[in-house]
């Protein structure tokens, strides 16, 4: 307005000085008001105008609901199921061995003889004992069924009948001690016969044919079997997991009815794969070590392609809890600062509000949001550091080729 106040006053001043003039000068003044007319339209032409500054762009994403798993995490050894060791139960020298080592047995198969010579004299010794008992206690019986009548006759004394009485009770007491010596050396005569308690496989010989073997003067332990179609994993878990275990209605070695799922287990192979059984908490310590703060739990797993090795180191994982319908947001679209966490959440208008939240679990790269965030709400997840709340920004949305495109807002 200045200007145009300044130009209308030097052009009355030059229109006031033209009638003044000569008319050369009156050519030279029409040339100078020509050029300032000029000047005037440039300036108005060249003028700044008043451009908003652009709207800061954000990466937004809408908020869902998803049933979330919660796992603990935590350190475990392998055991085998079943791990007998075979020993020697009578003395001898190992004279046959009727397994392959390494090799898959059965219950009650027989794994090694022991010379059995001695243990089948007992056996005969016994046997003929027991004859003879039996011999005596049927003479005795003969005695006795003779002197019966005759005592009641008066033919013999009261004497007599008590001795045939005792005689026959003792040959009685005889056949009883030799029926059990010869069940006592069959059975030991059995224990040369080495059979296998458990089914499973089996490790190589201990002891080598021709070992003197037995319980006390020879060796004992002859092999072990391990039966690991099934196998324990044996882990630690916090006092803390727990409490918060019994919080979420987990009741870690029992069966739960009450829920839809169950606290399944999980483990890591030694090449970094997961293992693609699944297995169950059977056991949980009723008490803390006070050393450690932690109690023992037991898995038991499924191994039926032996792919598990018992005392191998494992990493396990418990499902703890499975939260339905959670609110799962990217971690790195919080802020967390003294006064807690803060997202920010874009409005239908395209106004940002800096929301603080109440946070969850963290699970891989997301967090559950306890209270604070609805499904459906459009959260900022990129460019967030430079929002103030009340900010207006232009939302763009992730597609699915990496390309951002800018949403249209009701306010526009």
């Amino acid at each position: 307005m200045l200007f145009k106040e300044h130009l209308s006053k030097g052009i009355t001043w030059l229109k006031k000085a033209e009638n003044k003039m000569p008319r050369s000068k009156k050519a030279w003044l029409a040339i100078v008001l020509a050029i300032m007319i000029v000047a005037a339209g440039l300036y108005f032409w060249l003028k700044p105008k008043n451009i908003p500054a652009p709207l800061p762009i954000v990466e937004v994403e809408t908020v869902t609901t998803s049933d979330v798993n919660l796992y603990g995490e935590y350190v475990g050894r392998i055991r085998a199921q079943q791990f007998v060791e075979v020993h020697a139960r009578v003395e001898g020298y190992l004279e046959r061995m009727c397994f392959k080592e390494g090799s898959y047995i059965n219950k009650g198969q027989t794994l090694f003889i022991i010379d059995p010579k001695l243990y089948e004299a007992h056996v005969n010794k016994a046997r003929a004992q027991l004859n003879k008992a039996e011999a005596q206690a049927r003479k005795a019986k003969h005695d006795l069924d003779r002197i019966k009548p005759l005592y009641e006759q008066n033919a013999a004394s009261q004497l007599d009948l008590d001795n045939a009485v005792a005689a026959y009770e003792s040959a009685m007491a005889e056949v009883t001690v030799s029926r059990a010596d010869l069940t006592q050396a069959e059975i030991t005569l059995g224990y040369t016969r080495v059979a296998s308690p458990i089914s499973g496989y089996i490790s190589e010989r201990v002891a080598d044919i021709g070992t003197l073997v037995g319980p006390s003067g020879g060796k004992s332990l002859l092999a072990t079997v391990v039966k690991s179609d099934t196998v324990r994993v044996d882990f630690s878990m916090t006092a803390l997991d727990y409490v918060r275990g019994k919080d979420r209605n987990v009741n870690l070695g029992s069966d739960d009815p009450s829920r839809k799922w169950d606290s399944f287990v999980t483990i890591t192979l030694a090449d970094g794969s997961e293992y693609p059984h699944k297995g169950i908490v059977d056991f949980a310590d009723p008490k803390v070590d006070p050393k450690t703060g932690t109690f023992s739990v037991r898995a038991e797993m499924p191994n039926p392609d032996r792919s598990l090795l018992p005392g191998e180191v494992t990493k396990v994982k418990v499902l703890l809890d499975v939260r339905e319908k959670a609110v799962e947001v990217p971690t790195k679209a919080l802020v967390v600062e003294k006064n807690g966490a803060y997202i920010y959440v874009v409005r239908p208008d395209s106004v940002v509000e800096k929301r603080f939240i109440e946070t969850g679990p963290e699970v891989d790269n997301n967090t559950i949001v306890e209270r604070g965030l609805a499904k459906g709400e459009n959260i900022v997840v990129e460019g967030f550091h430079k929002l103030n709340h009340g900010m207006k920004v232009a939302p763009v949305r992730k597609t699915e080729d990496d390309s951002t495109e800018q949403e249209t807002s009701n306010g526009n």
